[in-house]
């Protein structure tokens, strides 16, 4: 495999906590509404209220991804948190790399979540856009609102494309 190529791992709690929480229910459950209903209670770290931010939710509507797949962008937030949670039980691409100013190529991961895990990035986490992989697919998103810039985007140059290998590792 190119050193460009990145491998596919199965996303869990150990190998994703560099870059953030994966939200998924298991562990302990409290018991509530008169037994009826489990609650898998505190499951990310969100970090929303920089500089006046404000708790947003969304569902945001992805398209699937053409494979093969080649890493052309990667953005980070550097003032919060974003979440996502897929509505429609269908496993997506997870591609990050860790928090820092600057985009460090070598230490680009990519994950398979199946459609009932999320992920919350840390501050900072570089991380793709939202890749649906078979079909259009719905996600709850918890971000930070507000007015200043939380986004900062770094487009590869030809020469630092990558590619995903969808089919190791998993």
């Amino acid at each position: 495999m190119s050193s460009k190529t990145i491998s596919v791992s199965k996303l869990n709690a150990e190998n994703f906590s560099e870059f953030g929480d994966v939200i998924e229910t298991g562990g302990e459950a409290i018991e509530i509404n008169q037994g009826t209903t489990l609650r898998f209670n505190d499951l990310a770290q969100l970090d929303l209220l920089e500089h006046g931010g404000r708790p947003s939710v969304s569902i945001f509507r992805a398209k699937p991804l053409a494979l093969p797949f080649s890493i052309r962008l990667l953005e980070r937030h550097s003032l919060s948190s974003q979440a996502f949670f897929p509505i429609d039980n269908r496993s997506y691409l997870v591609i990050v790399a860790p928090p820092a100013e600057k985009l460090e190529h070598a230490k680009i991961k990519a994950f398979i979540a199946h459609g009932r895990q999320g992920v919350n990035y840390h501050r900072g986490t570089w991380h793709h856009p939202l890749l649906a992989l078979d079909e259009e697919s719905e996600f709850i998103v918890i971000d930070r609102a507000a007015d200043d810039k939380n986004c900062d985007e770094y487009w590869f140059s030809d020469s630092e494309i990558r590619t995903v290998d969808i089919n190791s590792g998993v």
